[in-house]
């Protein structure tokens, strides 16, 4: 099934002069890496890959070394074998990748599925940040008939080796526009033009799909209130896929949150205003 190509996709790729690629925990990972300072580690979320912090990256390179890795099977990245496609398998493959660049985030940002991935690595120590930043993190399962059709459609699809092909082939640019927008957000250009190009690509939808067929988040809900970083959950009233309400349930579960509303900006909120993202990062460094 094809996968995206950094000859073919990876052309003219935002901030391309700062990839690199690496082979860590058997896989071989897309990385961009810029600035100089503490490290900083952004993961971006489901169905997406670095070109989320296209504008988000270069902000902050001013005051730290960031690295944004594709995660496994998304964009560039190979994907995890099934028997590690888990929430906390995905935890483990970051964290052989950081081993392997020598790193040791002191900070840590993540978007929706990339911010569960940073606190259950940080629940199972194989990262001490000082804080992480969650835009519009996906911790929590979805109540009601969507937390019962969620999964097991994810696994339906999976188990049909047409459902990627045939949604990477209607993918056109009305449909990649209505995909975005029905998650709050008004995509721009760019986001069109990279989203479009991975979903048009079988293998990356099959590997999100794998990847949402396997996520199970009620041990993450269970482990929260033992987390150890500051966590900042950066939330915003317009999101449509994560509903703005898990936020006060996140802060029963864990007093100790920062919430950090973003007003009505949709999902992507980290795409559509760069500035407050990076801005509300570099707040919370210290």
């Amino acid at each position: 099934m094809r996968r995206p190509a950094w000859e073919r996709e990876g052309r003219g790729w935002p901030n391309r002069e700062a990839s690199a690629f690496v082979t860590a925990s058997g896989l071989r990972w897309h990385v961009q890496r810029m600035g100089r300072g503490p490290v900083l580690l952004l993961l971006h979320g489901t169905g997406a890959a670095t070109h989320s912090w296209r504008d988000v990256m270069p902000l902050l390179a001013r005051d730290f070394t960031v690295i944004a890795p594709d995660l496994p099977g998304h964009g560039f990245t190979d994907p995890l074998p099934s028997h590690r496609l888990s929430l906390p398998g995905m935890a483990r493959a970051v964290a052989g990748l950081l081993d392997t660049l020598q790193l040791s985030p002191d900070l840590a940002a993540g978007h929706s599925a990339g911010a569960a991935v940073l606190v259950r690595m940080a629940l199972d120590r194989l990262i001490e940040p000082r804080a992480i930043v969650s835009f519009n993190g996906a911790f929590l399962p979805f109540k009601g008939a969507a937390g019962h059709l969620f999964a097991p459609l994810a696994r339906l699809l999976v188990l049909n080796p047409l459902a990627p092909r045939l949604f990477s082939w209607r993918a056109d640019a009305k449909a990649i526009d209505r995909l975005i927008r029905n998650t709050g957000s008004v995509p721009d250009r760019a986001a069109l033009e990279f989203y479009g190009r991975l979903i048009r690509c079988p293998g990356h939808v099959s590997s999100v799909l794998r990847m949402m067929a396997n996520w199970d988040l009620p041990p993450l809900a269970r482990d929260l209130r033992r987390l150890g970083p500051k966590l900042i959950l950066a939330a915003a009233a317009g999101d449509l896929a994560i509903p703005f309400e898990q936020t006060e349930r996140l802060r029963g579960l864990l007093p100790s949150a920062i919430v950090e509303p973003l007003g009505r900006l949709g999902h992507l909120a980290h795409e559509e205003r760069p500035d407050l993202a990076a801005d509300l990062i570099a707040r919370h460094s210290s």
